[in-house]
């Protein structure tokens, strides 16, 4: 299963989506955003500078402004083939030259700025000392939502996604787990994960026995054993948009126990999901997944947030987490991803991305919730 390759963004679509923000950055009261190589740069524009690179890019966004890049000259040729580079103005630099000057000149000397979370402090600290009456914010708190709400055409590729790393575990689940390092069962997966389309995996998660309980485990060398619990978390990139899907497996036959906690994180994934609908809040869906859990006598065994937003990245705005009231969207596509973690003992982690409808939400993973034995 590869997939047929999606319809490619547009020169409108790389425009729409930076009058968009740069609407956005006024209505927050900014003077603008600087936005450094990374995913916002990707989304806003399609390019992808070299991904080592001490040299100053970095994209201006203000309302009533046509986008300007700055950009090194030996990397304008490529910067000039992005998709989005019709509807923006190159300034380029050569080395020897100092880019923080050329970009002052485009920025309002007293002006407060979004700037992406991944610039570099190097280049911050250089447009500060160029222009100290300016200030900054991160764009995460100045404009969280920014990429929440994706379009019809993101959402055709995050299904793919889905369906892609549904794919990988309808493998995996008839490999063999016992006697096997968990790296080995790990490498398995990224295989897979490419096997079905996806340019990048980002992690891969096999967590077994007392390991489960560590809901970040790197798999390592231990041997996977029959009674074992196996959490399953992975994920990565496929056409430019991500998929992440946790599910976990049994070696063999479960204890009673081990059967009720895993009834539970689904029951708990269950009532997350019937949460979601427009309007509701992130942390609605936080409560009802972890309300199940608490009731059942451990809550305390419940010590992460419920579900993350994905999209450009594996893991962006929103959170579904207590305290955040942002209301959500048609569109919004997140983790839903409730776990019980027995320290020295297993783990229970269920995970589907989900997107918001008119009327509820739709899952983009679909693969078997109840308990999978393995061999």
């Amino acid at each position: 299963m590869t997939g047929t390759a999606p319809v490619p963004f547009t020169a409108d679509d790389y425009k729409a989506r930076m009058d968009r923000a740069a609407r956005q950055a006024a209505d927050a009261g900014l003077a603008g955003l600087l936005v450094a190589p990374g995913p916002d740069l990707v989304w806003l524009t399609g390019y992808a500078p070299p991904a080592v690179t001490e040299r100053l890019t970095l994209l201006v966004l203000a309302a009533g402004r046509e986008p300007v890049l700055v950009v090194p000259t030996l990397e304008a040729p490529d910067a000039e083939k992005a998709t989005g580079a019709p509807a923006l103005a190159l300034r380029d630099w050569t080395d020897g030259k100092d880019p923080y000057a050329l970009t002052a000149a485009l920025l309002d000397a007293q002006g407060r700025f979004g700037v992406s979370d991944n610039a570099w402090a190097l280049h911050l600290l250089g447009l500060q000392t160029t222009l100290p009456g300016t200030s900054y914010v991160s764009l995460t708190e100045a404009l969280p939502m920014l990429r929440a709400v994706k379009d019809a055409a993101e959402l055709e590729r995050l299904a793919a996604a889905g369906a892609a790393a549904d794919a990988a575990f309808e493998e995996i689940r008839n490999v063999r787990f016992s006697g096997r390092r968990e790296s080995e069962v790990a490498a398995d997966l990224a295989a897979l994960l490419r096997r079905f389309g996806h340019s990048q995996v980002d992690f891969t998660i096999v967590a077994s026995g007392p390991n489960g309980a560590n809901p970040h485990h790197e798999a390592g060398d231990r041997r996977i054993e029959r009674g074992d619990m196996v959490v399953l978390d992975f994920g990565g990139l496929r056409d430019g948009y991500g998929s992440d899907t946790s599910r976990t497996v049994h070696v063999g036959e479960p204890t009673e126990e081990e059967r009720r906690v895993h009834d539970l994180v689904r029951e708990a994934q269950e009532a997350g999901f019937r949460a979601v609908r427009p309007g509701a809040a992130c942390q609605d869906v936080d409560r009802a997944a972890r309300a199940v859990i608490a009731d059942a006598g451990y809550g305390e065994y419940f010590i992460h947030r419920t579900g993350h937003g994905i999209g450009v990245t594996t893991h962006e705005p929103p959170y579904m987490i207590e305290g955040e009231e942002q209301p959500l969207v048609p569109g919004m596509c997140f983790s839903v991803e409730p776990g019980v973690y027995l320290p020295g003992r297993f783990g229970v982690r269920i995970e589907d991305i989900v997107t918001v409808t008119e009327d509820g939400g739709r899952r983009l993973n679909d693969t078997e919730r109840g308990m999978v034995t393995v061999d």
